[in-house]
């Protein structure tokens, strides 16, 4: 790999916010056997950070702590620098050592967001649940509009199979980032998986809505891909449960009422699916056939 083609993936995965650890760190190589740090200006400290968790990532560490050791030389007393201090000592020493560490930053600095949630992170990691839980739920009643700290939250109560919980904390993300359908989709799933289906079915149906591309055409004539699929799977399935066990569409804990046309959802949603695995070759027709076989086709 070239310079010019190390420097522009590296800007690359920059601007998506990327974690590529290993090709950041053989692009970030690259630069300095070159010795063209300078030629990203501005950027440089930007790439030593960008380089620095990328060789924590690939067990690297001379090379994290170098870029760290610039950073600071740079930037003493930064915040951000600090926390990516704490990121090393998470790899290079114990939880303890690296909870104390957070602790002393909030001492000095209780609305240490990143601090915060570094410790919140290691919390979880280490097996205190409890813990982690309390303190994500203070962190979020100071900082509330944290939309990575409420699906944090609710990804800690999915794992303790607590769905009614993890759909709470979904509601709020929901709240603050309306406009993402991954984000209903996820409280679609999850609704689902808690038992409320009547609000699963909504939200799936929420999730079609948002992501049809071919939104100029009445649903039954669109071809539905990538995440639309997967809501229709959700429509299906919902549909079809809500018809084979009645008494779930009166026991909504969020007391959602289930839609009336619950036969012809199915039927749409079955016809979407179909239309999404037609006419496709090679792992796809397989797919297909399996297809077909759960919707009662084979």
């Amino acid at each position: 790999m070239d310079l010019s083609t190390a420097l522009q993936r590296l800007a690359n995965y920059r601007t998506q916010n990327s974690r590529a650890s290993q090709d950041i760190f053989e692009s970030g190589v690259i630069v300095f056997r070159k010795d063209a740090l300078h030629k990203l200006g501005d950027d440089s400290w930007q790439f030593l950070e960008q380089l620095a968790l990328a060789a924590i990532d690939v067990g690297r560490l001379d090379v994290a702590e170098g870029c760290i050791k610039h950073l600071s030389d740079k930037f003493p007393g930064s915040a951000r620098v600090e926390c990516l201090q704490g990121v090393y000592i998470e790899a290079t020493q114990s939880a303890d050592v690296a909870l104390t560490y957070y602790d002393k930053l909030l001492e000095a600095d209780p609305a240490n967001a990143a601090a915060w949630k570094r410790r919140i992170s290691v919390l979880r990691r280490t097996g205190k649940i409890e813990k982690a839980v309390e303190e994500l739920s203070q962190f979020l009643d100071t900082f509330y509009t944290d939309v990575e700290g409420w699906l944090e939250l609710a990804d800690i109560y999915s794992s303790c199979n607590q769905y009614t919980s993890a759909l709470q904390s979904l509601q709020h993300v929901l709240l603050l980032a309306p406009q993402n359908p991954f984000y209903v989709l996820q409280a679609a799933e999850t609704a689902y998986t808690a038992g409320d289906i009547p609000l699963a079915i909504k939200t799936f149906l929420v999730v079609v809505d948002m992501t049809d591309s071919e939104s100029d055409l009445p649903a039954k004539d669109a071809v539905p891909t990538g995440i639309t699929v997967r809501a229709w799977y959700g429509v299906e399935q919902s549909a079809r449960k809500l018809q084979k066990t009645p008494r779930l569409a009166s026991t909504s804990a969020s007391q959602t009422p289930a839609p009336d046309s619950l036969p012809i959802l199915e039927q749409l949603a079955k016809d979407m699916l179909r239309a999404a695995y037609s006419g496709q070759k090679g792992g796809a027709a397989t797919t297909a056939q399996e297809l077909a076989r759960w919707l009662g086709d084979a």
